[in-house]
This record gives C-alpha cells, sequence and structure tokens, in this order.
C-alpha cells in the first residue's frame, strides 16, 4: 500500500478487502465501505511498518508496510489475554508463579519469584501493563490444557479475527516466531478494546501485588498513558530485538476512534515520539476535514 499521496485502484481495491475484514473483526452486522484518503504522510516517522486507522469512518489514514508480517514482542500479550478471558477462567483465582514460567535471553527480566501468588486478574494486569513476561507465561500454562492450549487458541482466534498473517508459538512475545501484520494486529487491537478488563489493565498506570511480605509497584511501560491529554482506550507495547521497539493502541483523536500500529522502531522513545508526530498531524488534517475526503480514483 502507498503511503499517504492518494491510493491507487488497485490500492484501493486492497483497502476495501481489508475494511471488509476489519468489520466483522469489529462484529459490524454488514461491511463497512472504507474511505482512502488523500492526505500527505506523515513527516519525520522512524518505525519501520505502521497503520494508522480511522474506525469511526472505516478509514485507511496512513500505511507503510501494513501487510508485511513481523515480529511483534510483547503486542502478543493482547491475545493471550483475550483467550484467557475467552475461556472464562475466573480473574479472582489465585495462581503460583513457578520455575516454569522462567525465561532465560534478552528482555526475559522479572521481578516474580518462582513461588509468587497472585490472583490470575493480577498477572493478567501486570502482563498487559507492565508487560511481565512470567505474568504472561503464567496465564498460558495455566490455561485449560496448558501452553499448547493456549497457544492454539491464540492461533484459533487469530483466524477467527481474519488476522491472515498471525502466527503464534508462545504467550510472551520473547519468540521471534510470534509474527503479524500492522493489519492484522489492528484487528486484535479493536477486539481486545471490546474487553472491558483489557482495555482497563493495559492503560493502568500503575500497579502494586504483595511478593511475599514486599509490596512491588509496577509501572506501565507505555509513557503516553500518564499524559492527560491522551485518550487511549486500549494500548500494548513491545520489544525484543528481532522486532525493535513496537507500540499498539486504540485512542480518540478529534473524536474519532483511531487504532494506531508502530513496529520495527529504532531508539527506545521513537515508537512514543511516532505517536505524538501521528496525532499532531491527525489533528492538522482532520480540523480542516469535517468528513473524511472523498474516495481515490
Amino acid at each position: 500500500m502507498n503511503q499517504g499521496r492518494g491510493l491507487s485502484i488497485t490500492a484501493f481495491a486492497a483497502v476495501l478487502i481489508f475494511a471488509t475484514s476489519l468489520s466483522h473483526a469489529q462484529g459490524a452486522e454488514s461491511p463497512a465501505v472504507p474511505t482512502a484518503v488523500k492526505y500527505s504522510a506523515p513527516q519525520g516517522l522512524r518505525s519501520g511498518a505502521a497503520l494508522v486507522l480511522d474506525t469511526t469512518h472505516s478509514s485507511v489514514l496512513y500505511s507503510h508496510n501494513a501487510a508485511v508480517a513481523m515480529p511483534i514482542a510483547s503486542i502478543t500479550k493482547l491475545m493471550t489475554a483475550l483467550v484467557v478471558m475467552d475461556a472464562e477462567q475466573p480473574l479472582d483465582e489465585p495462581l503460583e508463579v513457578s520455575a516454569e514460567d522462567r525465561s532465560f535471553g534478552k528482555g526475559s527480566h522479572s521481578r516474580l519469584a518462582p513461588g509468587t501468588r497472585l490472583t490470575r486478574g493480577d498477572l493478567m494486569h501486570l502482563a498487559l501493563m507492565a508487560s511481565e513476561n512470567r505474568a504472561a507465561h503464567a496465564l498460558g500454562r495455566t490455561y485449560p490444557g496448558g501452553v499448547t492450549a493456549c497457544v492454539s487458541a491464540m492461533n484459533a482466534k487469530a483466524r477467527a479475527l481474519g488476522m491472515t498473517t498471525a502466527h503464534f508459538v508462545e504467550p510472551t512475545g520473547l519468540s521471534d516466531e510470534n509474527v503479524a501484520s500492522p493489519e492484522d494486529l489492528s484487528k486484535l487491537v479493536i477486539a481486545a478494546a471490546k474487553v472491558p478488563a483489557i482495555r482497563h489493565y493495559s492503560t493502568d498506570r500503575g500497579y502494586e501485588v504483595r511478593v511475599g511480605r514486599r509490596m512491588l509497584r509496577f509501572r506501565t511501560t507505555d509513557s503516553l498513558v500518564t499524559r492527560p491529554d491522551w485518550k487511549i482506550q486500549v494500548q500494548k507495547t513491545g520489544y525484543i530485538s528481532e522486532a525493535g521497539r513496537c507500540l499498539v493502541m486504540q485512542t480518540v483523536i478529534e473524536n474519532r476512534t483511531i487504532v494506531i500500529v508502530l513496529l520495527n522502531s529504532y531508539g527506545k522513545r521513537t515508537r512514543v515520539a511516532d505517536a505524538r508526530r501521528i496525532r499532531k498531524w491527525m489533528e492538522a488534517k482532520l480540523t480542516s476535514h469535517s468528513a473524511p475526503p472523498a474516495a481515490a480514483t
């Protein structure tokens, strides 16, 4: 797809197919017709792949490498949480972090020692807000049938949402074999945003849990949720070296529900800076248009 300078007929057809499948992910009774827009591309983006979707008008506002599957790191945890919620496992059930939940290698640090007992809801809260890897693995391990069944459910859920490029091999995102395209991740974000617990946990600023005799304070990995000028409804960050810095969110900008997907960004602050660039670009564009531009021909 092009990068915001007007869509060709072929590219517009691709957008139409994408938005039709997206409408099913949203639970729409009939497919929404997308609008191909002629906005110039946001300036200065550093993410290797990006998608900006106006779900209010079923419009793709910006797209770069949006159909390309790539490692998604801890964005995986949104799918883990989604299938756990689908399984209707009680969030108040106490679970114990085990040695099996330990992972080794870059990005595998955890403050939850084996033997830590927390509720399923606490573990999901930490997995989504603080990207806690042992918490996410414990959710998968205690899924009915264990991690193998959880991963199977994740892949089945991806297919049900129309995520044709998505593939999962484990529940944390530490594996670079967990992949999806930005287009597919937008469907995951929209589905996750429908679940109140996922919305709340992912957008919390901080959370305390008791570990042994101590209270441990965890903080969000996404600094944007601490900003009062952002109206973020669901979000998730991710990082492993193969994926770069990643960020997905559903937010409200100029009274429109917007999904932003940013993958393979370099530098610790670049994904947040890109989100800010996109918001500034959108505010400038949308305030000058009372409705999306007419479809390109």
